[in-house]
C-alpha cells in the first residue's frame, strides 16, 4: 500500500481508475524577437483565436450544463478584452520581448497578484487569468491540449492543477473524484469538487504525478489522504463506504427542500453564499431558503472606475427577482488595498489584511458607499433586503455605517424613487474585538452573522492560506467556539438573531455543536445544503447541549473533532 498525504478539500471517499491529466510545458523558446508591431500582430491573432474557441465553448456549456456554467467562459472573453492587459502586453513587446514572452511576464505577473489575496472569491479570478493565459500559449506555441470533455470509463482525475475551463468541459458523469499536486482547501478544484459532491484532495505535491495511468486508486476527502497499491480487504472497505456515502447523498438531495426542523420542532434557517449573479438559482435548486451572503466585489474589482448606482441597481435586481420574498444578506463591499480595484487608487500596505478596507474605505469614502447601499435599497424593494457590514470593529464604526444607511433612505425619498424601507441592518463578526464588544454592538442592529473564516484566522493569528500553517485554522478550535458561544449569547440576550456565514456553517462536524450553542442561521455554499439540512433533521437542540458544553471544554480541535465524530456515531447507533 502506499499512502499520499494531502489536504481534505472536499468530504466523501472515491475508488477507481487514475486519469493522470498530464500537465502542458509551457516554457518559452529562446528566439529572437521580430518587430513589436509584428509580435503585437501575433498576440492580435492569438486574442482572436481564443475569443473563437471561447465563443464555441460557451454555446457548448450553456447546452449541456446550463447558463450558470456557461458564464466562466464569458468572464474570460471579458479578460481578452481588458485595456489594460492590452498596454501592459505593448509596453511588454516594447521591451524586445516575443509575443509569447510579453503573455507570458503580463498574466504570470497578474496571477501572482490574485493569488496573494485571501478571498477566495478573488483567488477563483486567479484560475481564471492562468486558463487564460494557458490558452493563449497553447495557440501561440501550437501546442493541443489534453481534453476532459470524453472520458471512456468512470476515472479519479489526478493533475497538476484544474484550470476552470478543463472542469467547465469535463464529462462530469464519469469523474468520481480529484486529487491534485497543487492548491488548498480554496482553489478551484476544492471549490468545484464541493459544488459537485465529489471527493477531493488537494496539496498532494508532485508525488501524485507518478501514479500510474489507469491504476486503481482511492481518494478519502474525510481524511485526506490518497492511497495506490491497496490489498483486496482494504479495497473493498473503501467501496462499501464510498457506496454507502453515495446513497445517503442521494437521500439527501431529494430531501433537500424539506425544511430543516430539528427533532424537537426547531425550524433551523438554511441559506446560501453566492459571490456572482446567477448562482442564486444552484442555491434554490440545491434547498436554499434564501442568501445568507450576497458578496458584492464582482462588480467592483479590476475596475479603473466604480460601477454607478444604476449598473449596481441592474446587476443586484435580478437576484432578488430569482429570490422572490426569501431574504437575501447583501455584504457592503468588502474590499481593500490587497484587492485588485484600481478605482480606489489605494496604496500598498505592509499587512493590508490588517489595514485599511471593508468599511474602514466605505465609512472614509460615504458617496461611494451611499451609492452602493442606494442601489440595493432600490433592487430590494418589494423583496426581502438585509444588508450586513463587513470587519466592523467598533461600536462608532457600526453608529456611522447605520447613519449612512438612513442617508441613502432619505436621498432616495426625496428623488420619489421607490426602496425597501423595512430593512434589517447587521454587521459580520470577523473581528475578535467585535465579538467581545457584542454585547455593545447588539442594541443597535437587527441581526450578527458570524464570518467564520476570518475570525479564526485572526483569533489563532495563522492565514489560511498559507500551507505552512493552514493545518492551525480549524474553526472548530475551543478559542473560536468560546467567541462564537459569547455572541449568540449576548446576541439573544439582546432578542436579536445570529447566522453564520464562513465555512464552519457547513462542516458537518460544526453543525451539532453551533446548534447546541444555539446559532439561528446557517448559510454556506450551495452544494453543502442538502447534507447539513438532513443531518439537521437528525438532531435535537436539547441533545446537542451537552455536547456544545464538551466541546468548549477540549484542548485543541482535533479532540473537538473526535468527540463530535463519537457522538454522532453513539447517536446513529442509537438510532436504529
Amino acid at each position: 500500500m502506499k499512502q499520499l498525504k494531502g489536504i481534505a478539500a472536499s468530504p466523501g471517499i472515491a475508488c477507481g481508475l487514475a486519469f493522470i491529466y498530464a500537465p502542458l510545458d509551457l516554457s518559452i523558446p529562446d528566439r529572437a524577437p521580430d518587430d513589436a508591431p509584428v509580435e503585437w500582430e501575433r498576440c492580435r491573432g492569438a486574442f482572436s483565436a481564443a475569443m473563437g474557441q471561447l465563443q464555441d465553448l460557451r454555446s457548448k456549456a450553456a447546452l449541456e450544463f446550463g447558463e450558470a456554467e456557461a458564464a466562466i467562459f464569458d468572464a474570460h472573453k471579458m479578460i481578452l478584452c481588458d485595456p489594460d492587459l492590452e498596454e501592459e502586453l505593448k509596453a511588454e513587446l516594447q521591451t524586445g520581448a516575443t509575443a509569447e514572452a510579453a503573455v507570458d511576464t503580463v498574466f504570470r505577473r497578474v496571477i501572482s497578484s490574485f493569488e496573494e489575496l485571501e478571498d477566495p472569491l478573488f483567488r477563483e479570478r486567479a484560475a481564471d487569468f492562468a486558463d487564460v493565459h494557458s490558452r493563449l500559449l497553447c495557440i501561440l506555441l501550437h501546442i493541443q491540449k489534453q481534453s476532459l470533455a470524453r472520458l471512456d470509463s468512470p476515472v479519479i482525475i489526478v493533475a497538476l492543477d484544474l484550470l476552470p475551463s478543463d472542469t467547465a468541459q469535463m464529462d462530469r458523469a464519469r469523474v468520481r473524484g480529484f486529487c491534485t499536486a497543487r492548491g488548498g482547501a480554496l482553489s478551484h478544484t476544492a471549490i468545484l469538487a464541493r459544488n459537485l459532491g465529489l471527493p477531493a484532495v488537494t496539496g498532494l505535491g508532485d508525488g501524485v504525478l507518478a501514479l500510474a495511468d489507469q491504476s486503481q486508486i482511492i481518494v478519502d476527502g474525510n481524511e485526506g489522504v490518497v492511497i495506490a497499491e491497496a490489498d483486496e480487504q482494504q479495497w473493498n472497505d473503501y467501496q462499501q463506504r464510498a457506496q454507502a456515502s453515495m446513497r445517503a447523498r442521494a437521500a439527501d438531495e431529494t430531501d433537500a427542500h424539506r425544511p430543516a426542523v430539528t427533532l424537537d420542532g426547531l425550524q433551523v434557517e438554511v441559506v446560501a453564499n453566492i459571490g456572482l449573479p446567477g448562482e442564486e438559482v444552484g442555491a434554490l435548486q440545491a434547498g436554499a431558503e434564501g442568501i445568507g451572503l450576497l458578496r458584492t466585489e464582482f462588480l467592483f474589482t479590476g475596475r479603473h472606475v466604480a460601477p454607478g448606482e444604476d449598473e449596481q441597481f441592474e446587476a443586484y435586481r435580478p437576484i432578488f427577482e430569482t429570490m422572490g420574498n426569501l431574504p437575501v444578506i447583501a455584504r457592503t463591499l468588502d474590499i481593500g488595498g490587497d484587492k485588485p480595484a484600481p478605482f480606489l487608487n489605494l496604496p500598498g500596505e505592509a499587512n493590508p489584511y490588517l489595514g485599511f478596507r471593508a468599511v474602514r474605505i466605505g465609512l472614509a469614502r460615504p458617496e461611494m458607499l451611499k451609492t452602493q447601499l442606494r442601489a440595493l435599497l432600490r433592487a430590494g424593494y418589494n423583496h426581502t433586503l438585509r444588508i450586513m457590514f463587513p470587519m466592523v470593529a467598533t461600536v462608532e464604526e457600526m453608529q456611522a455605517a447605520l447613519g449612512l444607511v438612513e442617508e441613502s433612505r432619505l436621498e432616495l425619498a426625496n428623488r420619489g424613487l421607490p426602496f425597501a424601507e423595512a430593512v434589517e441592518v447587521g454587521t459580520m463578526i470577523e473581528i475578535p474585538s467585535a465579538a467581545l464588544i457584542s454585547d455593545q454592538l447588539a442594541p443597535h442592529v437587527d441581526f450578527f452573522s458570524i464570518g467564520s473564516n476570518d475570525l479564526t484566522q485572526y483569533t489563532l493569528a495563522a492565514d489560511r492560506g498559507n500551507p505552512a500553517v493552514a493545518w492551525l485554522t480549524d474553526s472548530l478550535h475551543p478559542a473560536v467556539l468560546r467567541l462564537v458561544d459569547y455572541v449568540i449569547h449576548q446576541a439573544h440576550a439582546a432578542k436579536i438573531w445570529v447566522g453564520m456565514c464562513g465555512e464552519m456553517a457547513g462542516d458537518l462536524d460544526a453543525i451539532p455543536v453551533l446548534l447546541g450553542l444555539g446559532l439561528d442561521e446557517f448559510s454556506m455554499g450551495a452544494a453543502s445544503i442538502p447534507a447539513a439540512k438532513a443531518l439537521i433533521r437528525r438532531l435535537s437542540v436539547e441533545g446537542t447541549k451537552d455536547l456544545a458544553r464538551q466541546a468548549l471544554a477540549q484542548p485543541g480541535a482535533p479532540s473537538v473533532r473526535t468527540l463530535v465524530r463519537n457522538w454522532r456515531q453513539a447517536q446513529e447507533k442509537n438510532a436504529l
